[in-house]
């Protein structure tokens, strides 16, 4: 590559960001819906089988999120008045419907993410990527009547090429850097990075730290309060990243509830989706080096 994807920007030297009816900080619920095929590995709880083809314990656990996790997490945004922002693998259009259903009568953001879990584009030709792409973005369009504006890769995967593809394709915006409080305009004209949270994330929080309910509350609050405090003079965006077979398993669900309650409830925030922050963000800043 000839130049980087995107420049260096300090947050203290940027223009103000002013989000709708004055509030400080854009939230949204980052959920992680996604097909992991039976034969192939994909992200596990335990190690000692997930090189096996069939892996009954580790595909189970995976397979409980679009069976029993995600109608739990639906409950729960539904009593809060929560739309999600879904990171959608194209292949659940065909595996899951009532899901593509649910979600379409909750109003809810799709954005794509890429065609299962267990596949990434990384290494793709720039040709055979833009095929790639165009059938997954294709298909999500078709079963959800709305044309994604957003993209997630796989396990935040991307090929140098990947945000010429989707600009191509007509998308607005990528997830996959996960370095700003802000969004900001890549070196690809027409697309935008929208902050997504590797850290306040239940996969890294439950799966790789093994953090307890509680734990999960308080990093949440702590979260919101620390970006809430430094948002007076520019506003920020905190995302929460969730996968329904983790979060939502019983013995955990009382606590993303918990969570999610104190962000609902807090003052001076923007409850919103990936789509709308984009669309706020290209209408009040001009592309270009931030």
């Amino acid at each position: 590559m000839d130049h980087e994807p995107y420049d260096y920007s300090p947050i203290v030297d940027r223009e103000p960001i002013r989000w709708p009816s004055g509030a400080r900080v854009a939230f949204y619920v980052g959920l992680n819906v996604e097909h992991y095929p039976v034969d192939r590995s994909g992200l596990s709880i335990a190690p000692h089988t997930a090189g096996l083809s069939p892996d009954p314990l580790n595909h189970g656990w995976r397979d409980y999120g679009p069976r029993v996790g995600v109608w739990r997490m639906m409950d729960c945004l539904d009593h809060l008045g929560l739309r999600a922002s879904v990171m959608l693998n194209s292949d659940v259009c065909a595996r899951y419907p009532r899901i593509i259903e649910a979600g379409r009568a909750r109003d809810w953001t799709w954005v794509a993410h890429g065609k299962d879990n267990s596949r990434y584009q990384a290494g793709m030709e720039p040709d055979v990527e833009l095929a790639y792409v165009r059938e997954i973005v294709d298909t999500i369009e078709r079963a959800t009547g709305r044309r994604p504006r957003g993209w997630l890769g796989p396990a935040l995967t991307e090929t140098f090429h990947t945000p010429y593809v989707l600009a191509e394709l007509g998308l607005d915006y990528v997830l996959d850097w996960a370095n700003d409080d802000q969004p900001y305009w890549l070196n690809v004209p027409g697309m935008m990075s929208v902050p997504y949270s590797i850290e306040v994330n239940d996969i890294t929080l439950f799966v790789g730290k093994s953090l307890s309910g509680p734990e999960f509350v308080r990093i949440v609050r702590d979260q919101l309060d620390q970006l809430h405090a430094e948002s007076a003079h520019s506003g920020r965006v905190m995302s929460l990243a969730l996968h329904p077979f983790v979060v939502n398993q019983p013995f955990r669900h009382k606590y993303v509830a918990q969570a999610l309650e104190y962000v609902a409830r807090h003052p001076g925030v923007w409850l919103t989706t990936t789509d709308e922050i984009a669309a706020h963000y290209a209408r009040h800043h001009a592309p270009g080096p931030t």
